[in-house]
């Protein structure tokens, strides 16, 4: 007699989450992925001087292959797929949340070594884990999670501002009420339209 669950939840996500090889996986986010980490303006973040740090995982592809990013949200079981924009040919796969970064991405790169982004993931999986633990809202972490973020994705040549503007700026709004109304976003943008560049939802 068979079981009323023949395949149970446990199951099905193993299933789903070897349905890719792990080495295919490490090689593709080695050349189309991006660890970053964007910085920008929120009132809000009076404990960071009104800077609030998003640390965001993605991979992008021509939209004629949005399935290859399909099956690496199944893969991490997380995440979702997107446009890059209504006047893009681009998808992308993009992982915002710090406790499925923590949980399921983080793990994956530290089992399963990448090459050429192990610089940049390194210092991901260290600014995520700061965030996760709230030391970030300590002066001298905040300083060093934006050392870290600007020594990424070629050393944040192509961000907004440089890093002494945001940590001046840091100093200066811990000391008063932050702006209402400001809304200037620091990001890198490495790799043009069809990039591994990290976008603020």
């Amino acid at each position: 007699m068979g079981s009323d669950n023949p395949i149970g939840a446990d199951n099905q996500q193993e299933t789903r989450l070897s349905t890719l090889d792990p080495g295919w996986v490490v090689g593709f986010v080695d050349g189309e992925g991006c660890f970053s980490v964007s910085i920008h303006k929120n009132e809000l973040a009076r404990r960071t001087g009104g800077w609030h740090v998003q640390p965001t995982f993605q991979v992008s592809q021509h939209q004629d292959h949005r399935d290859i990013l399909e099956e690496l949200a199944a893969f991490f079981d997380c995440g979702k797929v997107r446009s890059k924009g209504p006047a893009s040919s681009v998808d992308v796969y993009v992982v915002h949340s710090t406790i499925q970064l923590l949980e399921r991405i983080i793990p994956f790169f530290e089992s399963n070594e990448l090459r050429v982004k192990r610089h940049d993931f390194d210092q991901f999986a260290h600014i995520v884990r700061a965030i996760r633990s709230s030391s970030h809202h300590r002066p001298e972490i905040f300083e060093d999670i934006v050392r870290r973020a600007y020594s990424m994705n070629a050393r944040g040549k192509q961000r907004a501002r440089s890093i002494d503007e945001v940590l001046l700026g840091s100093s200066e709004t811990a000391r008063k009420a932050p702006q209402i109304g400001s809304a200037v976003k620091i990001q890198s943008d490495p790799h043009g339209d069809m990039g591994s560049q990290a976008e603020m939802l």
